[in-house]
């Protein structure tokens, strides 16, 4: 191995691990500074006045947080926490409303995949890879309820989670509503229709939306969506993974928009 080859893949390691932040001021401090919180836990119970600042801090960043015993901290690190541990995402979120423009002023036709709530990592992983690999230009994620953006899902992506985009909003209906504004149509992959995959033209401005691993997607994604997209099924087992199912879709898509 070269020595430049060696550097490269010490700065992919680096950058890979999610950095954590334990402590009420040094918590604080990070989220003053700029920084991505991933992920927030918070002791029940805690008070304070310092507390107070933190709680005022994460309201108006509209930052997402978990209260849990303080065994669980405990079990994350043994130092002096406080109550307060937050891990830091290894990458920066975007906002959609600043894409789709760029997209449209490059000349080129949006696709957009939104996940209504994938939470195992390794799909989150597995998904964006294949995203990137087809030129989606962005991935939409809930800022509630979605698996963390951490060195599993790094890892399973291949790196693609550095370099497409992924773009974390508080109510997932109201940001695909604002694509249908913008000139895309919606397709939602469900088993709740007899619209096959291959009836939706995506050679359109197009925002493809897949389902949580449990769930699917939910109603009132369903709703608005333009078309719903079945994946044939021939064999005895009922579905597929939803990160097969998601190549599934984005790859029909490249084929016609290569056939155009």
């Amino acid at each position: 191995m070269n020595t430049n080859s060696f550097s490269n893949k010490r700065s992919f390691e680096k950058r890979e691990s999610n950095q954590m932040v334990f402590g009420i001021r040094a918590v604080i401090e990070a989220i003053k500074s700029g920084k991505e919180i991933e992920s927030l836990y918070i002791q029940r119970g805690l008070s304070g006045e310092i507390f107070h600042e933190l709680k005022g801090i994460i309201k108006e960043n509209n930052i997402s947080y978990q209260q849990v015993p303080v065994e669980k901290l405990n079990r994350i690190t043994q130092k002096n926490h406080q109550g307060v541990i937050a891990f830091i995402s290894p990458i920066i979120y975007q906002r959609i409303e600043d894409i789709i423009p760029d997209v449209y002023e490059r000349g080129e036709t949006p696709l957009i995949l939104i996940l209504d709530g994938i939470t195992d990592v390794r799909n989150m992983g597995a998904i964006a890879r294949t995203a990137e690999c087809a030129g989606v230009h962005a991935i939409i994620v809930p800022l509630k309820g979605s698996a963390q953006i951490n060195p599993d899902a790094i890892k399973t992506s291949a790196g693609a989670l550095y370099k497409i985009p992924v773009c974390r909003h508080e109510n997932i209906a109201r940001t695909a509503a604002f694509l249908q504004e913008s000139g895309l149509q919606l397709v939602a992959c469900t088993e709740k229709t007899n619209e096959s995959l291959y009836q939706p033209d995506y050679t359109a401005p197009t925002a493809i939306i897949m389902g949580s691993e449990e769930d699917g997607i939910s109603n009132e994604l369903i709703r608005i969506s333009d078309h719903l997209a079945k994946i044939p099924m021939f064999g005895e087992i009922e579905s597929l993974n939803v990160s097969v199912s998601a190549g599934v879709l984005l790859y029909e898509a490249v084929r016609q928009r290569m056939l155009k």
